[in-house]
């Protein structure tokens, strides 16, 4: 399905199609047409009956416009879609049109409708972001001795290495799919619970209908129906802002180490990527700007969500008929940032020369603390530091290296050696733990502790929520 224009900037292809119409006509089909085997094979309603709308739910041709427009009238889609689709099994099994929903409610349609949604989400989202977490391990690997400036404030601050900032993005988006993961796996439930969430209606058999539909459509069944109890959603999207939040820090890192006045990075280039209308020189950091935009967009919905959970009794007014366009909302944003990051990461271009060379732009005050630190073992901090700070005024406002100013202070050249002084601004000198911490990191991913391969979930029958 073709990404609508007003969304183009908000969404994936293949998220627009998941959830386009008839994506979602076909998991509230999906759902009448297992209801109806599983009732048949116990017996509920009669075997024909169940034949008979199961092959309608493969047929039928619903139109998706006209039911969202007969739902502001119902406040909820399930009804004009129940009515349209009985009337396709009319058409081919009048008597079976009768047993179409046999027992459930509105709600038990479209929330499982959504959780079957959402499992398919789950696969999009796993395939692009082990991109994103295989291109950030290489990434770090590669550049594991590439100097660059550590940036506090945005102001140049001692020497960090390519790698481990590779590698703390690669920590964030593992840590944050691990917490995806399991709120995955925690919400992709079923719901049905009838009028009043007691399944009275089906009488003694409602539990065992429960458990064989959740069989049936591979999902787990819960300890009860949960129709308003929304907190498995919610932290599904909650999980999804914070993913977001991580993959905007990685998005506001790159843009600003790609400005044309950093030059350290730059995003994939390609025909037509990143352009300007006017200017034609420009390269623009599209993909972290996509990110960046979800990440604004996502904690706002994610916050519409929570307040929606303030649900009334057995059936809310309102703030569960506010959920749907709210998730839809967040899994899009969400799915457009990790795939445009997974992007970003594959082709990012790294100049270490050019990180090499903004060090030296900094005539090497960078490295005053390092200096301090020397001194200050002879001499006490505070006198350490003050002569340092001198040192360093006099290197910016004279373009000169902090080491020559150093060795024309006696009261510091009496101290360090020259040797001691030449040595002080190599950046690899001065790295500290970079290296075991981004090693650390990367070790998240082993095989054993990966959250991809702890996504798969035990069936259905063995296990109660």
């Amino acid at each position: 399905m073709p990404v609508r224009l007003m969304e183009s900037l908000s969404t994936t292809g293949p998220l627009a199609e998941l959830f386009s119409d008839d994506s979602v006509l076909q998991a509230m089909l999906n759902f009448e047409a297992a209801l109806a085997r599983v009732e048949g094979r116990l017996g509920i309603i009669p075997r024909a009956a169940a034949s008979a709308i199961a092959a309608a739910a493969r047929t039928a041709k619903l139109d998706g416009a006209s039911i969202a427009s007969e739902s502001l009238q119902s406040g909820t889609p399930a009804i004009p879609f129940l009515v349209a689709f009985r009337e396709e099994v009319r058409a081919q099994a009048p008597a079976a049109a009768g047993f179409v929903h046999w027992g459930a409610t509105s709600q038990d349609l479209c929330d499982t409708a959504l959780v079957l949604l959402l499992q398919r989400a789950q696969r999009i989202f796993e395939s692009d972001l082990r991109r994103l977490e295989r291109a950030l391990q290489r990434l770090s690997e590669r550049h594991k001795r590439t100097a660059m400036l550590g940036r506090t404030w945005l102001q140049a601050a001692p020497p960090v290495t390519f790698g481990l900032k590779a590698a703390s993005w690669f920590g964030a988006v593992h840590r944050g799919s691990q917490r995806l993961t399991a709120a995955f796996e925690d919400c992709l439930v079923l719901q049905f619970g009838g009028a009043s969430g007691t399944l009275a209606a089906l009488e003694k058999d409602g539990l065992r209908i429960a458990q064989a539909l959740a069989n049936e459509l591979k999902l787990a069944c819960p300890e009860a129906p949960w129709h308003t109890q929304r907190d498995r959603l919610a932290a599904l999207v909650c999980a999804c802002g914070v993913l977001a939040g991580s993959l905007g820090k990685m998005a506001r890192d790159i843009t600003l180490l790609a400005q044309n006045e950093i030059a350290e990075v730059a995003e994939p280039a390609s025909a037509g990527r990143g352009g300007s209308s006017t200017m034609p020189h420009k390269q623009n950091p599209v993909g972290s700007a996509m990110a960046l935009a979800a990440a604004q967009k996502v904690p706002g919905l994610v916050s519409s969500f929570l307040s929606a959970m303030v649900q009334e009794h057995e059936r809310a007014a309102g703030g569960w008929q506010a959920e749907g366009s709210i998730v839809s909302g967040i899994i899009q944003n969400t799915g457009l940032a990790i795939a445009c990051m997974a992007e970003v990461a594959e082709g990012l271009a790294v100049n270490p020369e050019r990180m090499k060379a903004n060090i030296a732009a900094t005539h090497g005050v960078i490295f005053a603390e390092h200096a301090s630190m020397l001194l200050g073992k002879k001499m006490g901090r505070d006198q350490a530091h003050k002569l340092l700070e001198e040192a360093s005024l006099k290197a910016v406002a004279g373009k000169r290296k902090l080491s020559e100013i150093m060795a024309e202070t006696p009261d510091i050249a009496q101290h360090l050696s020259g040797a001691a002084l030449r040595d002080l601004e190599k950046p690899e000198h001065y790295l500290g733990a970079a290296e075991e911490f981004r090693r650390a990191l990367l070790a998240a991913a082993r095989p054993e502790s990966s959250t991809h391969n702890r996504s798969k979930k035990k069936p259905a029958t063995k296990k109660k929520r």
